[in-house]
């Protein structure tokens, strides 16, 4: 078998070489998809949540009717965080605190976080320095397995602190909304 302008030569047979179907540009669509994956999960989707009256469930404040507590911000992140949305995470959550003057308190909310990269792992402490600066307290909830390794090998929880990572959104509401100081909205 050889190649010879475009045929394949098989035997005593000239057949004609199959067009890719991709054309000569495939590289350029793969590129434009890996470019559009980057573009998309750099703007993670993140919804403030409040409990559902009566329940142990936790809905987004914007399409639910749902009870909040005014010195606690939970937040949802719906992505794996990695480089690419690092800084807006960052900027999202510090905006949102800045916003809420009362909040002594922010849980991220983690269960759709199946991955975290060391970049966020960096950004999830510098976030957590700059609450405490600002007289916050940052807390995570609902952290899956390979994510709570990955933070557990930089001694993450260690430097968070003691009891601030919580197995579900309802145990650490309930926790901090009863904490001296905290007020029912």
């Amino acid at each position: 078998m050889g190649l010879q302008q475009g045929r394949c030569r098989l035997a005593d047979r000239d057949i004609p070489r199959r067009a890719d179907p991709w054309g000569r540009d495939w590289h350029r669509g793969g590129g434009l998809s890996i470019a559009l994956y980057l573009w998309r999960t750099s703007r993670p989707h993140m919804a403030e949540v409040g409990r559902v009256a009566g329940t142990e469930h936790f809905r987004n404040v914007l399409r639910h009717e749902v009870q909040t507590h005014p010195d606690v911000l939970a937040v949802r992140v719906d992505e794996s965080l990695y480089f690419a949305n690092t800084a807006f995470l960052e900027d999202e959550l510090l905006a949102r605190v800045a916003d809420q003057p009362r909040i002594n308190h922010l849980v991220l909310i983690m269960s759709a976080v199946s991955f975290i990269d060391a970049s966020a792992l960096e950004t999830l402490e510098t976030l957590a320095g700059r609450l405490h600066d600002a007289g916050v307290t940052m807390h995570l909830a609902e952290v899956k397995g390979p994510v709570m390794d990955r933070l557990e090998r930089v001694s993450f929880p260690h430097m968070l602190g003691d009891c601030r990572i919580y197995l579900s959104t309802h145990a650490a509401m309930r926790d901090l909304a009863s904490q001296p100081g905290a007020q029912a909205a």
